[in-house]
């Protein structure tokens, strides 16, 4: 007898959530971290202040130290304090040539203007690069496979509507210990629970890698895909070094004429080529920390003489416009702390929903496999994928925060061998359960990451000034809630972690037992 239309798509929908869905997992808890990144940026930056203001004393102090140390430089980089924290006044620049990442680079105190010895980390920002390019070494080859399970998580979402014609009803119905009922009612529940948050970030998602998915309109025009951003960029005409010295206006300056252009909105970078040249350039990016910062193009400015430089195409078209639009919905740039919390918590309820995907797909067949104690190759492979990446992936996330606090300060290459214990420890938790009973694997894994994130507010309030007490103490709300959300998504992993091992499975029925029993050899 042939399918129904609503089976097929169950059919789909189990298949297409399961063949990407540890990828579509670890975009999913990632991206929801990276939610907050420049709150992750000031934990994990604890010699900085947690102010987001900065002074003319101290811009002063970056002119004076950027016109003497980064005299003869091909150009200078300012960024200001970020409102959300995560940043200090940080001035850099490249000589002629240095590559564009060799850049030499000093923190300032956005206050005093005084220099300031700051760990070198990736922070929060390692998180938000994670969840789309996966670390790969090929980072074309990080977003293509990206690009593929957003595909397939799109398909997924679709289907899984089709699949649940009572998804609605199913959704206020939470039966507890019901072994495989419970785990569909949960997945149900996390999948309703957003569902205009699931299709929104990731039909946005695929968006934002517009290029790697259909490059051919870029390479069917363009020589190269730099031609083409020169081409769509709202830019002036680039000038090129004059060779007359000409001293570069203030900082100070720059920052105000921006904020009178803008609003009284503040940039958040300033790039100046060919400081000390009569053709020097400015261009300074707005920061963007609500709603009501809007969306602006960087503004230019004569670095010499501190005036505006027009643009060549001052106006996009509408395509251009609505790509923006969908990058700011998925990104949450605009959003304020009330929306990207809600951001976040939808984030943590879309992670939740690809793991108890992934687990129910196990649940199910256990109960039809002839012995539950012997399954075949392919529900193991499975299964420990799941305890690899659903509880390891968040443990290794906490390890790379205890890394951040525990690695001397002046180890070589201190923000690599940050990223490469997120990874050992992950790894280490992954072939731990290789090794064990699924059950003792489930509970050892989520238990190790409950004691791991447990470990990363008191080793915090151990190695710094900026525990959890005192961070309340004196009002300094972004450290404190860091470790407050650290501390509940320990207990909730602990929780996890118990009930898995009060879990008793149910017997098979009655009717099974004997099909069992009376199976020819």
């Amino acid at each position: 007898m042939k399918q129904s239309f609503r089976q097929s798509m169950a059919w789909l929908h189990t298949w297409v959530g399961l063949l990407p869905g540890w990828v579509l997992y670890i975009v999913f808890l990632f991206g929801t971290a990276a939610f907050f990144q420049h709150e992750i940026d000031a934990w994990m930056r604890p010699e900085l202040s947690s102010g987001s203001t900065v002074s003319t004393r101290a811009l002063d102090a970056a002119d004076t130290l950027l016109r003497q140390r980064g005299a003869g430089a091909e150009s200078w980089r300012v960024s200001l304090p970020n409102a959300r924290g995560g940043s200090g006044l940080t001035v850099s620049w490249r000589k002629p040539g240095q590559d564009r990442h060799d850049r030499s680079e000093i923190t300032l105190d956005p206050q005093s203007g005084r220099e300031l010895a700051v760990r070198e980390t990736r922070g929060g920002f390692f998180l938000y690069r994670m969840h789309f390019d996966l670390h790969y070494i090929s980072v074309r080859w990080g977003r293509y496979t990206v690009c593929v399970a957003a595909l397939a998580m799109l398909v997924a979402i679709l289907s899984g509507v089709v699949t649940h014609k009572k998804i609605f009803t199913d959704f206020f119905q939470m039966r507890l210990g019901k072994g495989q009922r419970s785990w569909l009612d949960a997945h149900n529940a996390t999948g309703v629970l957003a569902l205009p948050f699931h299709v929104m970030i990731t039909y946005t998602g695929l968006v934002t890698l517009l290029f790697t998915l259909m490059p051919w309109a870029i390479s069917g025009n363009f020589p190269t895909r730099d031609a083409f951003y020169e081409a769509s960029a709202s830019s002036p005409d680039e000038r090129e070094a004059s060779g007359i010295p000409t001293p570069t206006v203030p900082l100070a300056r720059l920052v105000a004429a921006a904020r009178h252009e803008w609003g009284e909105a503040n940039p958040g970078y300033i790039n100046i080529e060919h400081p000390g040249d009569a053709a020097a350039t400015a261009r300074l990016y707005p920061q963007r920390t609500d709603w009501s910062s809007g969306r602006r193009d960087a503004l230019y400015l004569d670095a010499a003489q501190g005036s505006i430089i027009p643009l060549l195409s001052p106006s996009r078209g509408g395509a251009s416009l609505t790509r923006e639009v969908m990058i700011d919905l998925h990104t949450g740039w605009f959003a304020g702390l009330g929306l990207r919390w809600l951001y976040f918590l939808s984030g943590l309820v879309g992670t939740a929903m690809c793991a108890t995907g992934l687990a129910l797909w196990c649940v199910k067949r256990r109960t039809k496999l002839p012995d539950p104690s012997r399954p075949y190759f392919g529900f193991r492979l499975v299964e420990r994928l799941n305890i690899g990446f659903i509880a390891g992936a968040p443990a290794g996330i906490a390890v790379y925060f205890l890394a951040n606090r525990l690695l001397p300060v002046t180890l070589v290459e201190r923000a690599e061998w940050e990223v490469n214990s997120l990874f050992i420890g992950w790894g280490a938790i992954f072939a731990w359960t290789l090794a064990r009973p699924a059950k003792r694997a489930w509970v050892e894994a989520l238990g190790t990451g409950a004691a791991l994130f447990a470990l990363v507010p008191l080793v915090n309030a151990l190695t710094t000034s900026r525990g959890l007490g005192e961070s309340i103490r004196r009002g300094d709300w972004i450290i404190a809630s860091f470790d407050l959300t650290i501390a509940a998504i320990a207990a909730g992993l602990a929780y996890t972690a118990w009930k898995v091992l009060r879990h008793q499975p149910k017997a098979a029925p009655a009717r099974r037992r004997r099909e069992q029993v009376e199976a020819p050899a």
